[in-house]
């Protein structure tokens, strides 16, 4: 059973960086982190494979945001950098492993199984 814990969420003010990281347990290949802000729909921010050389963002977050993985520790982090009030939102990692070899993908949300609690980023 996989289970997956944020942490590193807060509030920061606009142009600051926050890092969020997810510790998991169990067999994982795709991760990502999704975030949804009030009164939007949910949307993936960024996501990488295991391998760790695959990783692929959310347009709107290129160049700000950056995400790393460390296998020993079974965990992988968003670094978040000039943030703006637009990435106010709850921000969730999430994971799963794919019924056949194929690429990881950033949506749909349904297909990661595996999600944690949440951790919200408020920038102002």
């Amino acid at each position: 059973h996989v289970q997956l814990v944020e942490s590193g969420g807060g509030s920061v003010q606009a142009g600051g960086s926050l890092r969020l990281s997810c510790t998991y347990s169990g067999y994982v290949v795709c991760m990502a982190w999704f975030r949804q802000a009030d009164g939007k729909e949910r949307e993936g921010v960024g996501g990488i494979y295991t391998g760790g050389s695959d990783v692929s963002y959310v347009d709107s977050v290129k160049g700000r945001f950056t995400l790393s993985q460390d296998n020993a520790k079974e965990s992988f982090s968003l670094h978040m950098e000039n943030l703006k009030p637009d990435d106010t939102a709850m921000y969730t990692c999430a994971a799963y492993r794919p019924a056949t070899p194929g690429p990881c993908v950033l949506s749909p949300w349904l297909v990661y199984n595996y999600r944690g609690q949440g951790t919200q980023v408020t920038v102002s």
